[in-house]
Order: C-alpha cells, then structure tokens, then sequence
C-alpha cells in the first residue's frame, strides 16, 4: 500500500492510499477520484515531506488510538456534510447553473421567495453579494465515496 497526499483543483490537500502507483495512475486517469472536502475531481499529488520518526516520539499504541481519533472526527465530518447534502436536495430548488440569474430574481422580488441550490462561477457569486443578494456556499460532498 502507498499513500499520497493528493490536492484538487480548489486547494484542498487531502490524503488517499492505494495499491500502488499504478492504481493511482489509473483512478486519476479515469476521473474516479474526488476531493475529499469539495467533491472536485481535478486531482494531482500534493508535495509530501518523508516521514522521520522523533526520538522521543510516541508509541505504537498512542499513535494508533490518535490516528483511530482522527479517523473518527473525518467520518463524523463526512457524515455531517452528507446530511447536509441530503437536507438541501430534499428541500430546496436545484437551479443548476442558473443559479445566479434565479437568485437575483428572489433578490428583486420578480419571482417567489424559495430556497434554490445550484452552481455559480466565482465571479457571478462576488457579483451576488457586491449586489446584497444573500448566498452561502457549502461544500458538495460526493454522495459516494472514492
């Protein structure tokens, strides 16, 4: 097993293993891997600094039980975000990429007061809010894991 330090196209870096370097090679190739925080799949291998144990470093047990917390709190995290995904699809509108004109509409008053959810470039979202459009973005959790 290996494992990389990988980073999507939003910044995130985030962690993965794999069989080998091929596996990787491959899931990237494929677009099967997505970003752990935001769902984006343009993945690529973040810079990884060798891993030298400390003298005085911890034991065997004291790293396994702070790396079985850790795992703990992301798949707490994981399943928050999930819940959160399934709360929005299941009671808001899903505009798509029309999400900024729909929102200006709300904003204006020119069509119903609703909860919608979709998609907006960077540069349509800082136009939203220089306008007081109020939004808030979360990030997409896939629904399936890698």
């Amino acid at each position: 097993m290996i494992k990389y330090d990988l980073k999507c196209d939003n910044a995130h870096i985030f962690e993965a293993w794999f069989k080998n370097s091929a596996t990787y090679d491959a899931q990237v190739g494929a677009g099967g891997l997505a970003c752990a925080v935001c769902g984006a799949t343009g993945i690529s291998k973040a810079p990884m600094a060798p891993s030298v144990p400390k003298k005085n470093s911890l034991s065997k047990n004291d790293r396994q039980a702070m790396a079985e917390k850790e795992t703990n709190q992301a798949a707490t995290m994981m399943k928050a975000m999930r819940e959160i995904r399934e709360t929005v699809e299941k009671n808001f509108d899903n505009v798509g990429d029309q999400f900024a004109e729909e929102a200006r509409k709300i904003h204006y008053g020119e069509t119903e007061t609703r909860g919608i959810y979709g998609q907006a470039t960077t540069e349509e979202s800082s136009e939203l809010r220089e306008e007081g459009v109020e939004i808030n973005e979360i990030p997409w959790i896939p629904s399936t894991d890698n």
